[in-house]
């Protein structure tokens, strides 16, 4: 045994297996035993794949197919047959599933691919065709069904912001069709008012059908312009009512039936790019915006020119608030973070100190590749935490941080995010990995979350003011422990089943990828022993000590394709990655106000002052014991039972923790005959005979520290007892 633990502490500390009983796990395909159950996620129920509906508000043009067939069922199984009609339809969702996750070039559309695994299944099956025909009854959705693959972090992201738009078009072209309309009407009639518009031959025209020959229009234009009014609109007023619906009918930055230009595109595959245009359309933005605040004023009546020109004269100088650049719509960037090294980060930088109305999405393919220094060195998720880092220090900047497996879970945040006026930044890893072989990008998604190599975080400035309201970690399994723990369930060699928690760390993650295979072993069955511990373990103590006396070795628990399990140990480089991955999360987990370290010293200090308070408040109410008299009677010593202390009282008597007393001042209100604060202003009871018991819990109820206890009624006449010692008992 002690050649073992020599052998597998070699490995531990060198990489190096020099013993026979210790194999490479490279052409082993061992996954996590956490793993084993997730073996065909098509025939597991799970958010994805999701349906992109098109025309729903808010985070409803996002739906997960489970979710779709849990609220169609909601409808329809009910009654007999309810359970035939649940099975039914659920075949039809994996087969949907297993649909959406195959390749090829066929149409992803959800009515499409129902229609096709329906036909299928209920061609030779009648039961199940009138079960599958009532629930598309009840499909009153459609969309693009998307899984998650490479591709669907844009076409999710991309998807919720073009809605968003066309919300914003929509809101757009309202305000500019009404302005267009009535100062073209202001127009019209200045014209109308005109001698122009009086002419014989302009009357004619706008006449209309009938006997035109039988009308004199010469005579009808003579009798109006002697008649008419001559206040026409000033030159100044009508060249600025012309340049107004000049602008506004040529806008390009949302499409209008005014313009026959091509409106803006504002999705880009660059940071870069986006702030190019941004640039190159602000003068533009500005004119436009000017125009709709000018065209408001005009079509009131209350353009002032006097009080106004020199107020326009200067608008736009310093850009545009924030309401202004709401009429506008956002940009979207989409960078793969292996770009960020180069001016895409300067670019990124730009966006989110200037504050410009430009949506971010990096997309992460990898979290643990080599770090630049080369060397054997790692860097899991590094340029994930530079960004993290970078985003979080900057105001008014909105913060996505998930792995796409869990994106729909964040569909509100993400709807959010894109809808404020400001920069926002989507951090994705879409799970895609080269090394993790045939382990699905959602697999790996969700164990990058697991592990905490890839946390979910949100960030919204417009949640509130301080870091409680605006920064959560609500999306991260088991947020308040350092590593989520899971159940492994297993048999041993005598076939007897055996249950372990075990945490899902960093080290589970990295053992998955093919390309770190070297940084693990396979211990041979035979050679188990008691001192291979499970990482969490190793990884919370950081005391590598004499290295003769290592007595533990960090061990995961693996399976093989059978489900056969194996244990595999792993070297020390991956469990200094793990204890750096674990501060990370601290200090994210201290953001999120869990375990926080300001909060738990302020704690201990106020703990600690109040204990010390109680203890003087004890000592200053002691008796002062009297020099006893010549002829006095012998003291007795009281019955050890008959105590008078606070913490001996029973239920039956009526009392108030004084030392946590808060001097709220309820109770003195209710009746300050009955109770009395004492020198430290806390309060007790000074003459319970002084006040009834009705008073005691009325006073109870209205405490804000709950330290008022009424015990039983000492007046066994009092009206209403029943009730009141019914609402006593939640002080007793």
């Amino acid at each position: 045994m002690e050649a073992d633990l020599q052998a597998h502490v070699a490995f531990f500390l060198s990489g190096k297996a020099n013993t026979p009983n210790l194999e490479a796990i490279d052409r082993l395909k061992l996954r996590p035993a956490l793993f084993a159950a997730y073996r065909d996620l098509t025939r597991l129920r799970h958010d994805f794949p999701l349906i992109l509906i098109a025309g729903q508000p808010g985070d409803a043009c996002v739906e997960s197919l489970s979710g779709l067939i849990d609220g169609i069922l909601g409808k329809i199984a009910h009654g007999a047959g309810a359970d035939r009609l649940r099975k039914h339809v659920l075949r039809l969702e994996q087969r949907i599933r297993a649909q959406a996750a195959a390749g090829g070039k066929e149409s992803k559309k959800l009515s499409v691919l129902w229609d096709k695994a329906a036909a299928e299944l209920g061609k030779n099956d009648k039961p199940m065709a009138e079960s599958l025909a009532r629930a598309r009854a009840n499909l009153k959705v459609d969309g693009e069904v998307v899984d998650c693959d490479g591709a669907m972090p844009y076409r999710m992201i991309g998807h919720v912001w073009a809605l968003t738009q066309a919300e914003r078009a929509q809101r757009f072209a309202e305000i500019v069709n009404r302005l267009v309309i009535k100062l073209s009407e202001i127009l019209q009639a200045d014209f109308a008012n005109s001698n122009a518009g009086r002419s014989a031959a302009n009357l004619k025209r706008t006449f209309g059908s009938g006997p035109l020959d039988k009308f004199d229009f010469e005579t009808m234009s003579k009798l109006l312009c002697r008649s008419a009014p001559k206040e026409n609109l000033s030159k100044n007023r009508k060249r600025r009512i012309e340049k107004l619906l000049a602008t506004l009918k040529t806008q390009q930055f949302f499409p209008s039936p005014h313009s026959a230009s091509e409106p803006y595109a504002f999705a880009f595959d660059s940071c870069g790019e986006a702030i190019k245009a941004y640039r190159e359309r602000l003068p533009k933005a500005i004119e436009l915006a000017k125009a709709v605040a000018i065209g408001e004023l005009e079509v009131r009546g209350e353009y002032s020119e006097a009080k106004h020109d020199r107020l326009f004269e200067s608008f736009g100088e310093d850009g545009l608030d924030p309401r202004e650049m709401a009429l506008f719509p956002d940009y979207l960037a989409r960078v793969h973070a292996e770009r960020l090294p180069g001016g895409e980060l300067g670019a990124l930088t730009e966006i989110m100190s200037l504050n410009l109305p430009i949506k971010v999405l990096v997309q992460t393919d990898d979290v643990i590749e080599e770090s630049p220094i080369g060397n054997g060195h790692l860097a899991f998720a590094l340029r994930s935490r530079q960004l993290a880092r970078m985003a979080l220090g900057m105001v008014g900047v909105f913060v996505v941080q998930t792995p796409s497996s869990a994106l729909y879970r964040l569909r509100e945040k993400i709807v959010r995010g894109l809808d404020c006026s400001g920069p926002a930044l989507f951090s994705i890893f879409s799970g895609v990995v080269k090394g993790h072989g045939p382990l699905p990008p959602y697999l790996i998604g969700a164990a990058a979350l697991e592990s905490r190599v890839f946390p979910a975080f949100t960030m919204d400035p417009t949640a509130g003011d301080d870091w409680a309201s605006r920064f959560s970690l609500e999306a991260n399994p088991q947020p308040e422990l350092d590593w989520p723990i899971h159940r492994v369930v297993y048999q041993d060699a005598d076939c007897q089943s055996i249950a372990e928690d075990r945490p899902f760390t960093l080290i589970d993650f990295v053992a998955c990828d093919a390309r770190y295979a070297k940084f693990f072993a396979a211990v041979a069955k035979s050679h188990w022993r008691d001192w291979l511990a499970e990482p969490g373990d190793v990884i919370g103590n950081e005391d590598r000590g004499d290295i003769d006396r290592i007595d533990r070795v960090p061990s995961l628990l693996m399976v093989d394709p059978d489900n056969r399990l194996q244990q595999v140990i792993v070297v020390e480089k991956i469990v200094r990655e793990a204890r750096r991955c674990l501060s990370m999360w601290n200090s994210l987990q201290e953001l999120g106000g869990i375990h926080n370290s300001h909060a738990e010293k302020r704690l201990a200090r106020e703990k600690a002052a109040w204990e010390e308070s109680g203890k003087a408040l004890l000592a200053a109410s002691a008796p002062t014991p009297q020099p006893a008299s010549a002829d006095a009677a012998p003291a007795v010593a009281p019955d050890a039972g008959t105590a008078e202390s606070e913490a001996e009282k029973t239920s039956d008597e009526a009392y108030i923790e004084t030392p946590r007393c808060a001097s709220c001042n309820e109770c003195i209100q209710v009746n300050g005959k009955m109770f009395a604060y004492d020198g430290n202003k806390q309060a007790y009871i000074k003459d319970i005979g002084a006040g009834t018991y009705a008073q005691l819990v009325e006073a109870a109820e209205n405490c804000q520290v709950a330290i008022i206890h009424p015990g039983k009624p000492r007046n066994a006449g009092e009206a209403g007892l029943d009730e009141l010692i019914k609402r006593a008992e939640a002080f007793a």
